[in-house]
């Protein structure tokens, strides 16, 4: 998309004019000319040529030196250090031809190497100022070039064009003059972006006849020709989308293909996201719907990275979210709905800053865009996102809680289970056996005495509560420790003390004890128990109210009693 001229097109300007001393600084830089841009094994020869002109004070080479580092470095924070000490160094010289080429070198990698653009129009800013009176019309329509590109970011098609068509006709023009060859570089690379420009903004108006011819220009005048083959990759992409919106959607893909290693290579970020949308939209024309969405994923990883994407890219959130859509895949169409949102909140942000800005300085009109519905769209948006999110996460924790309950109440009916089976078990076995009689200790005894209780009333207590529990007299209602005691003809400190001492709890625990071990082995042993109400079952045992048994019964055996029921149902059900 954007092209970044080899930088040593100044010295075109004085450095044939210059006597022989300047000879040594032209083989230098004959040596690394073989290398191609980006390649870093060209900056030691590169350095060379800086510390020679830094040595000589030729602030002009020196220029030419730091322009050329920036051509050949890799790394763009580097890039953009070497362009600071180019700037640094025309500044010095007081040219202003040197000065523009600084700032505009210094733009174009804010522009093609970061994609900011509030930075890179700043420096095409401060580089339009020291060209405006320039005779230098090659410098004059480089940066005409770049006003054109911005405008096109922006879709200001119809002002873009006319650049483009102005700086066509410059360069093609200049290419039939008698040139040196760097000189036939730089106007052919200038004509050859120029023209893929102009064709990218015929396709974005729908004028499909001229962007064809336009391709079909760019593809013969760059063919085979090394120095031009980014620029032949950037046609035969063209060529690939022009055959798309053509329906020949098979035969386009070879286009894309064959394009796209040239555009990574260039570490072109921005094309070649153009180049794996038109890939992926035209899989999915010819239901290679898997393959596609690999594309279209790529797209994504690139935004990631870079968070930049072209407007007409975010389409390919769209494009995912409705397949994932149609799949029910939720947690997909919830991340390319936040990468949707995040997509908008990026241009939307570049169309803030840029629009106004450059058609206030070079327009002399102030256009604002509105925003409004864009904001709206994305509040709306990150709205139902979250609420997706709240109602999932809800469902999720009522699932949890539910579950949870479920295991809760398999496990205390299982312990119950078990203790009930055991406690079968020892009354089959105690029924074969005498019971033995077990004498108070002698602390005990000290404690009857002081009560004037003696062994043998404590025995006959304890007979009767036997008695008293077999009988099952604990299911009476309104039964309390002033009741059992006159029944028992003793009085309620004694039968406390007993309870208490041989029992290890107090009165009334005692009988809760009682009445829900009682109901929980009904329920166990007699399933005619299992279809009576709460109400029934408290009833059942003696307890007053439905609230209160269910509550008590919970606390003795950690379930309650209609999760019990359904929980024995099931068993033996499934036996």
């Amino acid at each position: 998309m954007i092209f970044l001229f080899l930088l040593i097109w100044i010295s075109n300007l004085s450095f044939y004019g210059q006597n022989s001393e300047n000879s040594s600084f032209e083989s230098l830089r004959l040596v690394y000319d073989k290398y191609e841009k980006n390649d870093n094994k060209a900056l030691p020869f590169v350095q060379k040529l800086i510390s020679k002109a830094k040595k000589e004070n030729n602030l002009s080479e020196l220029v030419h030196g730091y322009q050329d580092a920036v051509y050949f470095e890799k790394n763009k924070f580097l890039k953009l250090k070497y362009a600071d000490s180019t700037i640094v160094a025309a500044i010095k010289s007081k040219d202003n031809n040197l000065i523009t080429s600084a700032y505009l070198g210094k733009g174009i990698i804010y522009y093609s190497n970061f994609r900011k653009y509030t930075p890179a129009l700043n420096e095409y800013l401060k580089a339009f100022t020291y060209v405006k009176n320039s005779e230098n019309k090659y410098l004059h329509y480089k940066v005409i070039y770049h006003l054109g590109v911005v405008k096109s970011y922006l879709g200001y098609y119809d002002e873009a064009l006319i650049h483009f068509k102005d700086c066509i006709h410059f360069f093609e023009a200049q290419l039939k003059s008698d040139l040196h060859p760097n000189e036939v570089f730089n106007y052919k690379k200038g004509y050859l972006n120029s023209i893929h420009q102009a064709n990218v903004i015929y396709r974005s108006l729908k004028l499909h006849k001229k962007s064809d011819s336009l391709i079909a220009l760019g593809l013969k005048q760059s063919i085979n020709q090394k120095d031009f083959i980014l620029e032949y990759n950037y046609f035969l992409k063209s060529k690939g989308v022009s055959l798309f919106y053509n329906h020949q959607y098979k035969e386009a893909l070879p286009y894309f293909s064959e394009s796209l290693n040239g555009l990574k290579k260039a570490d072109d970020f921005v094309w070649v996201s153009v180049n794996y949308f038109f890939q992926g939209k035209s899989l999915l024309y010819l239901n290679k719907k898997e393959l596609a969405i690999k594309k279209f994923e790529k797209i994504d990883s690139i935004f990631n990275k870079h968070q930049f994407i072209l407007p007409e890219l975010r389409n390919n959130y769209e494009i995912l979210i409705n397949i994932y859509k149609k799949e029910n895949n939720v947690d997909k169409q919830v991340y390319y709905m936040k990468q949707l949102l995040k997509a908008d909140s990026v241009i939307s942000k570049d169309f803030v800053y840029l629009a106004p800005k450059i058609h206030k300085e070079y327009d002399a009109k102030s256009l604002y865009e509105s925003k409004t519905e864009l904001e709206e769209r994305i509040h709306i948006r990150n709205l139902l996102v979250m609420i997706f999110i709240v109602i999932s996460l809800a469902f999720l924790a009522l699932y949890v809680i539910r579950y949870r309950r479920e295991i809760h109440i398999q496990t205390q009916y299982k312990s119950l289970e078990k203790k009930y089976l055991e406690a079968l078990n020892n009354l089959e076995t105690s029924s074969t056996s005498e019971k033995e009689t077990i004498l108070p200790k002698t602390s005990e005894l000290e404690n009857q005495r002081k009560l004037g209780l003696s062994k043998e009333i404590e025995l006959e207590i304890l007979k009767k509560l036997e008695a008293f529990e077999n009988s099952k007299g604990f299911t009476k209602k309104g039964i309390n420790l002033n009741l059992l005691a006159s029944k028992f003809e003793t009085n309620a400190y004694y039968l406390s003390w007993v309870i208490n001492e041989n029992k290890k709890m107090n009165f009334n625990r005692y009988l809760i004890e009682l009445r829900i071990n009682y109901i929980t082995n009904l329920l166990f042993s007699d399933k005619k128990y299992l279809n009576y109400t709460v109400d029934a079952l408290a009833e059942e045992c003696g307890i007053a109210s439905r609230q209160n048994f269910s509550a008590l019964f919970y606390e003795m055996n950690g379930i309650r009693p209609k999760d019990f029921i359904n929980q024995r149902k099931q068993e033996l059900e499934n036996s």
